[in-house]
């Protein structure tokens, strides 16, 4: 595979007022107000926050970045994320709750509408790693407390992927907050999501069902 993890070639949706890219290291300070849902439960409408990605038409591949946080506020969040537009995307992050407990999540939305998984981690918790997978328009989204060791987050399916699809980093505080998100190692491989071995494929009736 080809692919490499290349700041020339990524692209800013929404770029934030202040940022810092090298060539080992990112960091974004968030902006107040900025943040990525579509309207499921909370019935409201964000498409503001800043999203650096790069694109690739691999239909196999798996991204990892460490990220490091200084949130302080309810939901502020930095992370991974597969931006299509503004009512198709996956992000992964961790989100600051309050001073005890922090949300460790995902949120798929597909066709203009969010949901949201999540378990509850220790608000001392200032560090995450995260790895996306690519299988074709399928998504798994896994975390890692040390970078060795990951365990599944969620699979999902992205209905309007293309073959090309856009994917990297965002950052953002929904309220009234701003703080400093750090991404580093981020490294793209070989998919690291394993063929699924077990029950076969059901066969598609003629017709498509």
């Amino acid at each position: 595979m080809n692919l490499k993890w290349n700041i020339n070639l990524l692209k800013w949706i929404r770029e934030p007022k202040h940022y810092h890219i090298t060539e080992n290291k990112i960091e974004i300070i968030t902006e107040p107000c900025t943040d990525l849902w579509q309207r499921t439960y909370y019935h409201f409408r964000n498409d503001n926050a800043p999203v650096l990605q790069m694109e690739t038409n691999e239909q196999y591949f798996s991204f990892a970045v460490k990220t490091e946080f200084e949130s302080k506020r309810r939901y502020d969040q930095c992370g991974v994320v597969v931006y299509l537009d503004s009512e198709n995307w996956l992000k992964a992050s961790v989100e600051y709750e309050n001073e005890k407990i922090q949300r460790l999540g995902t949120v798929v939305t597909n066709c203009g509408y969010s949901d949201w998984s999540s378990t509850d981690i220790d608000a001392s918790v200032k560090s995450m790693w995260f790895r996306l997978s690519r299988r074709e328009n399928d998504f798994c989204v896994e975390n890692s407390f040390d970078g060795v060791n990951y365990k599944q987050m969620r699979i999902c399916h992205m209905f309007h992927a293309a073959e090309t699809v856009p994917f990297g980093i965002y950052a953002c505080s929904a309220e009234d907050s701003s703080f400093k998100s750090v991404f580093t190692d981020m490294e793209i491989t070989d998919c690291k999501w394993s063929v699924h071995v077990g029950q076969a494929p059901d066969e598609e009736e003629p017709g498509g069902f």
